[in-house]
């Protein structure tokens, strides 16, 4: 039952009542709980602190979002702006002015207060009702790398399937068509959509590990926060209009990258992955010259089966 749930899952009913002070509870805590480590006594004392689990779940999670998404942005903001990075960019030609960059944040912002910050303050008693860990121990290193693997392969498949249907024409016209106001993305542009695409294309990335713990009941909060911090340093990387020598994919032959994302707003067809390339070579959507010339040398091969 989620009230058992509740019970078993809430970090602050399991200690005393508050001190005054944030650090007072963390002094609290570290007295009676010497097996804990330092930043699993810090989490436990934010939620005693707090004394409602909903709040201090909503704001961590909404703060955390913030700080990471703008966090990571700015150095793609200011690599722009150092002459020496221009060889890397991938569409030299377009470069986002100051005040494209500043209306696309507004929006970003108004997106995040009024379609993702009321979608959060639900997150807890939803975590809760799917059985959520969200006390402490913290899970092992090990653990939490197995299961975030998992979810970027199976929110990988959804993205891809999503973002397709988007670019069917009604879909595109109405919902996707704003995403590709800037043919160059760069970083702040990731979350830069309609209300509906991003609840749209949000599924995949909350849903994946709610569908995990609902299976499995295996799952911590931790996870899930670490799981929403590298997908936004993916889908902002993505979005980076960057090409490097050191690039994830050139190591990674099968990660999508900054390369596979950026044809796809310059040609705005193909490459519809999030994170990996093999859904778009399966269902032979892929985008740019390399991919082009791939499909004319096999319709060749197999006009040339057909004359024979």
């Amino acid at each position: 039952m989620p009230g058992e749930c509740f019970q078993k899952n809430s970090t602050s009913s399991l200690f005393g009542p508050s001190p005054e002070t944030y650090w007072g509870q963390f002094e609290e805590i570290s007295k009676y709980n010497v097996h804990l480590n330092f930043f699993e006594r810090m989490w436990a004392a934010w939620y005693a602190y707090m004394q409602n689990d909903v709040l201090a779940t909503g704001i961590l999670s909404f703060v955390m979002h913030e700080v990471v998404y703008f966090g990571r942005s700015l150095p793609w903001i200011i690599i722009g702006h150092i002459p020496y990075f221009q060889k890397y960019k991938i569409q030299n030609q377009k470069v986002p002015t100051a005040q494209e960059q500043w209306n696309c944040a507004k929006l970003v912002l108004l997106s995040h207060f009024t379609v993702e910050l009321p979608q959060i303050w639900l997150f807890h008693p939803m975590c809760l009702y799917f059985g959520l860990d969200t006390g402490v121990p913290f899970p092992s290193l090990l653990t939490m790398a197995l299961q975030i693997a998992v979810f970027f392969v199976i929110e990988d498949a959804g993205h891809y399937w999503l973002h397709r249907a988007l670019h069917w024409g009604p879909l595109y016209k109405n919902i996707h068509k704003i995403h590709h106001q800037y043919s160059a993305p760069f970083g702040l542009a990731a979350e830069y959509a309609s209300p509906i695409e991003v609840m749209l294309l949000g599924v995949p990335t909350v849903g994946t590990p709610i569908l995990w713990c609902a299976v499995t009941g295996n799952l911590h909060i931790l996870t899930m926060y670490t799981w929403i911090v590298l997908r936004l340093f993916q889908a902002i990387d993505a979005h980076s209009g960057y090409e490097f020598p050191w690039s994830l994919h050139h190591f990674l032959p099968v990660w999508a990258g900054a390369q596979h994302h950026d044809v796809h707003h310059e040609k705005f067809i193909g490459n519809y992955s999030s994170s990996f390339r093999w859904w778009d070579k399966l269902m032979d959507t892929e985008a740019g010259f390399e991919a082009q010339k791939r499909r004319r040398e096999r319709r060749m091969i197999k006009e040339g089966k057909k004359v024979q």
